[in-house]
């Protein structure tokens, strides 16, 4: 961003990009003026001193996240652990890299049961076309493995300074309580949306537009 001649610059995040956003935050707080997020990485664990004992909320949310995971998180694992071997697969059939993908649109997203309240064929099928003709399925597979070598979980002296927005998207992957996000970030703009879910940016862009330039039209004025 220097380099492009930004001095100052905000940065916002969702899914793996909310990773990379609090990564430049924490690195380059200097620069970066504020931090929109609508997601959290799963990984995430803030500093807690030994005696500073988990609040019911948070063992609650920890114990239903397991629970996802535990239903849902099979994908998350191979990415991480043999991103090369599930990428041949992927690669070699477009049925099957159509079934891995589409079958997260449809969970993960505010559809009531029916993709098509949110998705067109149309975009879902360019989505998978991409990826198909590139032949780059491993590149969004590998940054798991990379990623869990540098997992989000906060030193002693880690804190993000700058200030935070985070937007909660009723359908997001899970998301942990205010409270313990705050452990680890300067939260100081809130916003529970009515609805929406893990894809926010392709099923409720007005939504997450209007937040992000609320949040950072009061930073700048």
């Amino acid at each position: 961003m220097l380099e492009l001649g930004y001095k100052k610059y905000g940065a916002q995040g969702g899914d793996i990009g909310s990773g990379i956003s609090t990564w430049m935050g924490l690195k380059y707080a200097e620069s970066v003026i504020g931090l929109h997020l609508n997601y959290i990485s799963g990984s995430y664990k803030p500093f807690l001193k030994r005696n500073n004992l988990l609040s019911e909320e948070v063992m609650e949310f920890q114990k239903s996240a397991g629970n996802w995971y535990f239903t849902e998180g099979a994908y998350s694992h191979q990415h991480s652990t043999k991103p090369l071997t599930l990428a041949y697969g992927l690669n070699d059939s477009p049925i099957g890299l159509c079934a891995w993908i589409i079958e997260k649109f449809n969970g993960w997203s505010d559809n009531h049961g029916d993709i098509e309240n949110i998705f067109s064929k149309h975009q879902l099928l360019a989505n998978v076309t991409l990826y198909w003709v590139t032949q780059t399925i491993h590149l969004s597979i590998r940054i798991y493995n990379e990623n869990s070598k540098t997992p989000l979980t906060l030193g002693e002296k880690d804190f993000v300074k700058v200030p935070v927005a985070f937007a909660k998207f009723p359908m997001e992957l899970p998301t942990p309580p205010r409270a313990y996000i705050e452990k680890g970030f300067n939260i100081c703009r809130w916003t529970e949306m009515p609805f929406g879910g893990h894809f926010a940016a392709m099923e409720q862009p007005r939504l997450l537009a209007e937040d992000i330039k609320d949040f950072f039209q009061e930073l700048i004025r």
